[in-house]
C-alpha cells in the first residue's frame, strides 16, 4: 500500500515538474554535446530573443484559456496590429507612442468580432476563430494591398510615406536588451493579474466550471469579455514586436508563431502541478521550446525537421496536461 503511494507521488512529481526536467535535460544534453557554443552569452541571449515573441503570444493565448476559452485566430489578427503599429509610422509619420496606441487600439477594436461572434452569437471559440483567421488575413492584406509595409515603399493606394527610414527608437524594440524586458513585464503583469487578483480568480473559476462561476454569482459574459480585451492588448504587443525586430511588417508575418505559443501554453500548464494555464508555466514551456528549436539547430539538425520536433513536444504537453483529467 504504502509502496504503490509512494510510486504514484513520484509519478505525480514528475508528471508536475516535467518541462522544467525536460529543460535541465535539453542544457545538459546541448553543453556535452556542443560545449561552450552552447553556452556561450550569444547564444543565451539568441534564445532569449527567440522566445520574446513566442512567450508575448503564449501569454495572450494564457489568458484567453483561463476562463475556458481558445483562440486560433491570435497571430493573424496580431499580423493586422504589425500593418497598423509600421503603416502609422511610414505612411503616416506618427511618432512612435501613437503608433504603438493606434496598434492597440486597432485590435482591440478587430478583436469586438471575436467577442461578438463568443458571446452574442454564442459560436464555439474554436470554430469563430477558425472562421475570424481568414477575415483577419483578408482585410489585413485588403490594407495593405497585398504587399510588405517598409521603408521606401508607396502606400497601398500610391501615396508616397511620411517617413521613409525607421528611427533607433523603433528598431530598438525588436533587439535585445528591450524585446527581453518587454516579454518579461508581459509575464509579470499576467502573472499579477491571474493570480493575485479577484479578477483573475474569477477568470480561472470559469475555467474550472463555468456553470458553478454562473450560480455562485460570476458575470461569466463580463469576465469573459474582459478576458478577451486584455488578450488583444497581448497580441498588439506581439505584433509591434515581430514588425521591429524585422524592421517591416510582411504579409502574414506573425502567422507561424500560433502552434509555437500553444505549444508553450500547454506545456506550462503542467509545471508544479497548476493544471491551468499559467504565466510562469509559460514562460518555461516558451523557454523548452526556444532551448530544442535552438541547440537542434547548432547540432546541425535540418531546418525542415524541427517542426516535427515542436510537434512532437506539443504532443507530449498534451498528455502531460491531460493525464490528470483522464485519472478523475
Amino acid at each position: 500500500m504504502q509502496e504503490s503511494a509512494k510510486n504514484n507521488n513520484t509519478a505525480r512529481f514528475l508528471l508536475n515538474w516535467a518541462a522544467v526536467i525536460t529543460l535541465v535535460l535539453c542544457f545538459i544534453f546541448f553543453t556535452l554535446f556542443k560545449g561552450s557554443l552552447f553556452l556561450s552569452g550569444i547564444n543565451m541571449v539568441n534564445i532569449l530573443l527567440a522566445m520574446s515573441i513566442t512567450t508575448v503570444f503564449g501569454i495572450a493565448a494564457t489568458v484567453t484559456m483561463a476562463p475556458d476559452g481558445f483562440d486560433m485566430s491570435a497571430c493573424t489578427l496580431a499580423s493586422c496590429s504589425a500593418y497598423a503599429f509600421v503603416s502609422s509610422y511610414l505612411w503616416f509619420g506618427c511618432n512612435l507612442a501613437v503608433s504603438i496606441l493606434i496598434s492597440i487600439v486597432v485590435t482591440l477594436i478587430m478583436y469586438q468580432l471575436t467577442m461578438f461572434l463568443i458571446l452574442i452569437c454564442k459560436v464555439p471559440d474554436m470554430l469563430a476563430t477558425c472562421a475570424l483567421m481568414f477575415v483577419h488575413q483578408g482585410l489585413g492584406q485588403w490594407y495593405i494591398g497585398g504587399g510588405a509595409v517598409s521603408t521606401g515603399m508607396k502606400s497601398s493606394w500610391g501615396a508616397e510615406p511620411a517617413r521613409t527610414q525607421l528611427s533607433d527608437a523603433f528598431s530598438a524594440i525588436g533587439r535585445a536588451p528591450y524585446i527581453i524586458i518587454i516579454m518579461l513585464a508581459c509575464v509579470f503583469i499576467a502573472w499579477v493579474i491571474l493570480d493575485f487578483t479577484k479578477h483573475g480568480r474569477f477568470l480561472y473559476a470559469m475555467g474550472g466550471n463555468k456553470q458553478a462561476a454562473k450560480l455562485s454569482g460570476i458575470d461569466v459574459k463580463k469576465y469573459r469579455y474582459i478576458a478577451g480585451m486584455i488578450t488583444a492588448v497581448f497580441i498588439a504587443i506581439g505584433g509591434i514586436m515581430v514588425s521591429s525586430r524585422g524592421s517591416s511588417a510582411q504579409v502574414m508575418c506573425c502567422d507561424n508563431y500560433l502552434m509555437q505559443s500553444l505549444a508553450a501554453v500547454f506545456v506550462g500548464r503542467s509545471v508544479g502541478g497548476a493544471e491551468k494555464p499559467n504565466a510562469l508555466g509559460t514562460l518555461v514551456g516558451a523557454m523548452l521550446v526556444s532551448t530544442l528549436e535552438n541547440g537542434l539547430t547548432i547540432c546541425a539538425v535540418p531546418y525542415y525537421v524541427l517542426p516535427a520536433v515542436k510537434g512532437a513536444v506539443l504532443a507530449l504537453a498534451l498528455i502531460a496536461a491531460y493525464a490528470s483529467v483522464k485519472e478523475q
